[in-house]
């Protein structure tokens, strides 16, 4: 059955108030003069800058999907709810979504995501604001085999992608996760990498790095425990009302390089 497929979140090594705004446009702005070299960096390697308040007082998330695959609105209000919990922005998160027409793809390379990013991002860091891009693919990540497919990439500092057909194809029936905690689960697990966990930018406090799977949490519980990522983790979000949380160790490692 689909639900007992291993699920794979790839990372490739390659409060204040919130908001959104919604428009239906997919003309991006100029952004000839701007510098985006910034927001094209390792994944992790903006951690701090988007945990602490040192340089950059808010955070806005381009979030572009292609029509028909946006996530829900409870995904997205949980999304910004994690950042509030763990990020220190005084001027607050702001979330600008808008959709695309598809691309046509039958799946995506990360190449092909990276140069959907470079075509269609308008958002990028200005003096004291840092800038998230989320892409909410209409097709299946290329990476996918016949024993495990890929539901999230964090590939850049600042950019990450969520295969939401995939999502869609494995929640809301009768065995299958509720969407909104699937949606919930890959979107914080994907981001908690570009926050830099687990050792991936943001140092450890005390070692719970998994010795067998890079950059996850060795906390059975904890949001960023390699099991989140298979078959069995994902049978463990069937009924459940809610995404897995941070445990203490990681939320300490966040604390440290300067979040909540």
């Amino acid at each position: 059955m689909k639900n007992i497929l291993k699920i794979v979140f790839v990372v490739l090594i390659l409060a204040a108030c919130s908001k959104e705004d919604d428009s239906q446009t997919n003309t991006p702005t100029d952004t000839e003069n701007i510098n985006k070299s910034e927001n094209q960096k390792a994944t992790g390697s903006s951690s701090n800058d988007l945990l602490s308040d040192n340089t950059f007082k808010s955070i806005i998330i381009e979030l572009v999907y292609v029509e028909g695959f946006k996530p829900s609105q409870n995904t997205i209000s949980n999304f910004i709810s994690f950042l509030n919990s763990r990020t220190y922005k005084p001027n607050g998160i702001t979330v600008e979504s808008r959709a695309i027409t598809s691309p046509g793809k039958s799946s995506y390379t990360t190449q092909d995501i990276i140069a959907i990013e470079d075509e269609n991002r308008t958002k990028y860091n200005t003096n004291n604001q840092i800038a998230v891009w989320a892409f909410f693919a209409d097709a299946a990540s290329a990476n996918n085999t016949d024993t495990g497919v890929v539901l999230g990439t964090a590939y850049r500092n600042t950019s990450f992608v969520i295969f939401e057909e995939t999502i869609q194809d494995l929640s809301n029936s009768a065995f299958e996760p509720s969407r909104t905690v699937l949606e919930t689960t890959v979107i914080t697990h994907e981001f908690g990498h570009i926050l830099g966990l687990t050792n991936l930018g943001t140092t450890m406090v005390t070692n719970h790095k998994d010795s067998d799977y890079a950059k996850h949490c060795n906390v059975e519980s904890c949001l960023m425990y390699w099991s989140a990522e298979t078959g069995s983790g994902l049978s463990n979000l069937i009924g459940a009302n809610s995404a897995p949380q941070l445990d203490a160790q990681c939320i300490a490692d966040l604390k440290a390089n300067g979040g909540k």
